[in-house]
């Protein structure tokens, strides 16, 4: 008997034991803001510290899972932040599968967004254009190209 409520104690806990989530603050180095991945389904959301008016201690401020940070499918995720001193969003990255997405904050409809899950193809290129400006971008990317010749 005793060894039977040992093991229903034990299943009981486990799912205690088991982190659900992970956390990781957005690089931009004056920005308050720390970011949730649910490590399973991949959601992300975000809260950051907001001042009250009238003053006070302030409030936290959360941000849902809004355009492709949503739940995906179930996997093992995790997020990684860029070194990028000014860079307020993060990577989400599907550790079984190598695909990476970019999430961020957008303020104005106060939702977390991801672009879609990409993964590079055999060859070691994505399926962005190696060559001219980046999309999006007016001009030449100021990162200089990777593996060529100087």
């Amino acid at each position: 008997m005793r060894i039977l409520l040992t093991i229903l104690a034990a299943l009981h806990a486990a799912p205690a034991l088991a982190a659900s989530f992970e956390f990781v603050p957005a690089p931009q180095i004056d920005l308050n803001r720390v970011y949730r991945i649910d490590k399973i389904t991949g959601e992300v959301t975000s809260c950051q510290y907001g001042l009250r008016e009238g003053g006070g201690i302030g409030q936290t401020l959360c941000f849902g899972a809004g355009e492709g940070a949503t739940a995906q499918t179930p996997s093992e995720y995790g997020l990684v932040a860029s070194r990028h001193t000014r860079e307020a969003g993060v990577f989400r990255v599907n550790y079984r599968t190598g695909e990476m997405s970019i999430c961020y904050v957008q303020v104005k409809e106060e939702v977390v967004v991801c672009t879609q899950q990409a993964n590079p193809t055999a060859g070691g290129a994505g399926e962005a254009p190696t060559t001219g400006p980046a999309p999006g971008r007016a001009g030449p990317s100021a990162t200089p190209p990777q593996g060529g010749r100087p």
